[in-house]
């Protein structure tokens, strides 16, 4: 064995500190990703340091939506893509009356569907009777003297009556 070293060492010893890293995945692990963050869509707790007002999508009151079924079954998709609230935010919490919170996220900006897929991720096992006297959601409610980050969630007894003749059949057959 020859005590001259032709190839340079590949490994490096973990006690040395090296200022160049051993490989090109974790020089990419140091710096956040910018496809993540949209521009346009802001923190709640920013728009409260600002002071902005956000408004809610009237659309919310229309849809007639019982907290234990899947937000794909509401025959108005469209509604669905619209953002829940003016301007957009990366996420949202959404307060019941008796205490229970969820929260709603998205990156690109919270929609109706997120909001009621954080919903129903509460409630999908829960019977109908067990969802108390409200089982509809009514609408939400933004109250900035309560809590500037939060909605508050409404809930009604019975589901607006559809237009359709399908569905307005199913809900005679569970009255």
């Amino acid at each position: 064995m020859s005590a001259e070293i032709t190839e340079p060492l590949s490994k490096v010893d973990s006690a040395v500190d090296s200022t160049e890293p051993a490989s090109p995945t974790e020089a990419k692990a140091r710096h956040r990703r910018a496809s993540s963050t949209v521009s346009g869509v802001y923190n709640i707790n920013d728009l409260e340091k600002e002071g902005k007002e956000i408004s809610i999508a009237p659309e919310t009151q229309r849809l007639g939506w019982k907290l234990n079924t899947s937000p794909a079954t509401l025959d108005e998709k469209e509604v669905l893509k619209k953002l829940l609230v003016e301007p957009p935010v990366k996420r949202i919490d959404l307060h019941f009356p008796l205490g229970l919170e969820v929260t709603a996220r998205n990156l690109k900006g919270v929609t109706i569907k997120d909001a009621l897929d954080a919903i129903y991720k509460q409630f999908k096992k829960k019977a109908d009777d067990e969802l108390g006297e409200n089982p509809v959601l009514a609408g939400f409610e933004w109250d900035k003297e309560e809590s500037w980050t939060r909605l508050i969630v409404h809930q009604k007894k019975e589901g607006a009556p559809s237009s359709s003749g399908k569905k307005s059949k199913k809900n005679k057959d569970e009255a």
